[in-house]
């Protein structure tokens, strides 16, 4: 499925889990109030409404949060229920620690049944939505018909993927060879006729065409310049395979500057409007929390101060965005001449590649040992993110001493706003290798969404108050 249907089709996935999750609510409602219980159940308007707008906000968001509304299941029954069981499990715990919060008391009955209900429509729709989707498609004539110019590797490719999106409304008519004759014919699940390109014209006039997807050696692009023109007059769409060069991680778009097309490929996160979003939410949290832990701060800072020489605030340069250099901020937890022990405890490194960490540093401070256990000598750079230097999720910052010994691959975590916290953090923290460590970093930036970031947050909340794998 083409990237525009897929967010298409994960908004009307998200419609019908509020449908879906409204009717569960309903019917667990109206039959509480009929069972023959002890107890009378009735919940006044109000209040009904507001349980039911904060369970719509657990349902979908937790919905995104899984990735639920991302996958199109077909026949994976699997990935259906285990998607759809955590969904209703933490959307009901959600529930029951707002009524809690609330003090409601609702019934244990109405609770129980209104997660059955929810789990049985949600689990029923997403096992037949995409064959009713495609169904409808045909039934009122909405189904798409594709014809692939190429019958390379990439082509036959091109054609499978067009296969496993059938119920969903797509169909493959043909392939044309630009350098064959026809009367020839690929075998997929089917077979489909080969036809010649000097038939694709009768063809255009002939079928219902609506796409037309080019799979060809970029050396014969040149070659195809009048089928484009031909396509364009007749206003049908076509698509190119973008193989022209080598890109592995790069996400390709079209993109105008001053009236000229460019054809951009990136291998970070390109969506500015996420991305402002992104900034905006890390400007409102840091300040936010600047605000709130100004008197810890103030204590902590006191503490550094009184309990060993040297400044407060530990200062140092690092590489930010793109390998922007910029002033690093954290408590002081080492002595203050701890930069030049270094070269005599490097002997006592426990980690590979170029970073140095010991598990039990002799240079740290007895504060500093704590502020770090805690991870609160990292409170200061909550002023980097209000900054912009850095975001409260992305890559650890790096000093450019170990960038210097960076592999090329290893280069591309710099092309992300370096964080406070990353997938490294909740996935070992300390405990993991040095290209462990790197590819998590790009792991994070190949599949970066709001959702991952709101995700990492609230999973490094309980590591760093159990100071779980720091050292």
């Amino acid at each position: 499925m083409f990237d525009r249907h897929k967010q298409k089709a994960a908004i009307l996935f998200a419609v019908a889990d509020v449908l879906l999750t409204v009717c569960a609510f309903e019917a667990a409602y109206q039959t509480r109030v009929v069972l023959p219980l002890e107890r009378v159940f009735f919940i006044i308007a109000p209040m009904k409404a507001l349980l039911l707008g904060a369970t719509l906000l657990f349902w979908v968001g937790i919905g995104s949060w899984i990735g639920a509304y991302r996958r199109f299941y077909g026949n994976d029954s699997r990935a259906a229920v285990h998607d759809t069981l955590l969904q209703v499990l933490f959307g009901t715990i959600g529930l029951v620690t707002f009524q809690f919060l609330l003090r409601l008391d609702l019934s244990r009955a109405f609770i129980g049944l209104f997660a059955a209900y929810s789990l049985v429509l949600l689990l029923f729709y997403r096992l037949l939505a995409g064959r009713v989707r495609g169904y409808i498609r045909r039934q009122f004539g909405a189904e798409v018909f594709y014809v692939v110019v190429g019958t390379g590797a990439r082509a036959l490719e091109i054609g499978s993927r067009l296969e496993q999106t059938r119920d969903y409304g797509t169909q493959l008519l043909a392939f044309v060879d630009p350098a064959g004759s026809a009367d020839q014919s690929v075998r997929l699940s089917q077979d489909y006729p080969v036809k010649a390109l000097p038939e694709l014209p009768a063809m255009l006039r002939r079928h219902v065409i609506d796409e037309i997807i080019f799979a060809v050696e970029r050396e014969n692009l040149a070659g195809l310049e009048e089928i484009f023109l031909l396509c364009d007059e007749e206003g049908v769409k076509t698509r190119v395979v973008m193989d022209l060069f080598p890109h592995v991680n790069s996400r390709v778009y079209l993109e105008g500057f001053g009236g000229i097309p460019l054809l951009t490929f990136s291998a970070t996160p390109h969506d500015e409007l996420r991305l402002f979003v992104k900034r905006v939410i890390d400007v409102l949290a840091s300040a936010a929390a600047l605000v709130v832990l100004a008197l810890p701060m103030g204590v902590s800072a006191a503490l550094v101060w009184l309990t060993s020489t040297g400044p407060v605030i530990f200062r140092q340069e690092r590489c930010g965005l793109n390998g922007r250099r910029f002033v690093f901020y954290k408590f002081r937890s080492m002595v203050e001449n701890a930069e030049a022990l270094k070269t005599g405890l490097e002997h006592l490194n426990e980690k590979d590649g170029p970073v140095f960490k010991i598990s039990n540093d002799p240079r740290l401070t007895p504060i500093g040992r704590y502020l770090r256990r805690f991870s609160i000598d990292e409170w200061p750079q909550l002023w980097n993110v209000l900054r912009g230097d850095m975001s409260l999720v992305g890559p650890r910052p790096a000093v450019p001493s170990e960038i210097d010994q960076y592999e090329t691959w290893q280069r591309r975590r710099l092309r992300m706003r370096p964080g406070l916290t990353c997938l490294w953090v909740i996935k070992g923290r300390d405990a993991i290798g040095f290209d462990t460590w790197m590819k998590l970093d790009l792991e994070y930036i190949d599949n970066w969404s709001l959702w991952l970031d709101l995700k990492i947050i609230f999973l490094t909340i309980p590591k760093v108050v159990g100071a779980r794998g720091a050292s």
